[in-house]
């Protein structure tokens, strides 16, 4: 698959071949699985309350049972209180996360690379090489392919996918509220779902296909396991085989040994 290949003053210098990792059907019922996976497990349950059981307090009756007149209470930490114990309310113990395996991961976030292309909102890049790291030269760049917004960002979206960590280039782009930038180890769902365009190195789309070896396709990496392991299981089916036999063959000679020995006992008494 192949798109355009641009510079880091934004002009169009050839094409470039993509891997197979930018051509998978896009699926949105797994995005969205996979999305609320990320969403719970990196939530905590801040909001706590206490019961009339945790509430300090409240342990004698506020007045006698009858003689007063007023209403009847055993403690002044009941949930109908002021002060009291709360009925119903969150709780630190509910527990959220939810199970992903780490195929549907993996395919979740390569099929949102594939849409991004498909979209036309993925830009690959040669090389970064401004002429000094400041963040005017990055918004130089990312102004030629951005369009403006009447939002507090001012600007489209923008992600920036980089090969290893670069303080510099970090620097550089944390200023600009429209953009972050990543690097491909760290790439994630949410920060592509969270950002409108998405813009790769060359290097950071060679250490993307390290990161998933897809170098076979499904078909082909399926028949050379099945391959394999059916060799593996002929192999361990033949020695099975030679040991048995070698076995068998003592104990049968052993048997006969131990069968002529009683035979002579036997003329013997």
């Amino acid at each position: 698959m192949k798109t355009d290949l641009y510079n880091f003053q934004g002009e169009k210098i050839g094409e470039i071949e993509l891997p197979e990792i930018f051509n998978i059907e896009f699926n949105p019922a797994l995005v969205h699985q996979v999305l609320r996976w990320h969403q719970l497990n990196t939530y905590y349950p801040y909001a706590h309350t206490k019961t009339r059981g945790e509430v300090r307090g409240g342990g004698r009756k506020p007045w006698p049972q009858k003689g007063t007149g007023r209403a009847r209470h055993g403690s002044i930490r009941s949930p109908i209180w002021k002060g009291g114990g709360v009925t119903f309310g969150p709780r630190k113990e509910e527990k959220k996360q939810i199970k992903i395996n780490k195929k549907m991961k993996k395919k979740a976030l390569l099929m949102t690379l594939s849409e991004k292309l498909r979209q036309n909102l993925l830009k690959v890049i040669d090389k970064i090489e401004p002429k000094e790291y400041k963040t005017k030269e990055f918004e130089k760049f990312f102004s030629k392919f951005l369009q403006p917004r009447k939002t507090k960002k001012k600007k489209e979206s923008a992600l920036l996918v980089i090969e290893s960590d670069k303080p510099e280039i970090y620097r550089s782009v944390r200023n600009l509220p429209y953009a972050d930038a990543i690097s491909a180890r760290n790439l994630n769902l949410i920060e592509l779902l969270n950002h409108k365009y998405l813009f790769l190195t060359k290097d950071s789309i060679n250490e993307l296909t390290k990161r998933f070896k897809m170098t076979q396709t499904n078909a082909d990496y399926t028949r050379t396991n099945a391959d394999r392991t059916g060799i593996k299981h002929d192999n361990i089916r033949d020695e099975f085989d030679t040991i048995r036999d070698k076995f068998v063959d003592k104990n049968i000679e052993s048997l006969r040994k131990s069968a002529s020995s009683l035979r002579r006992s036997a003329f013997k008494k």
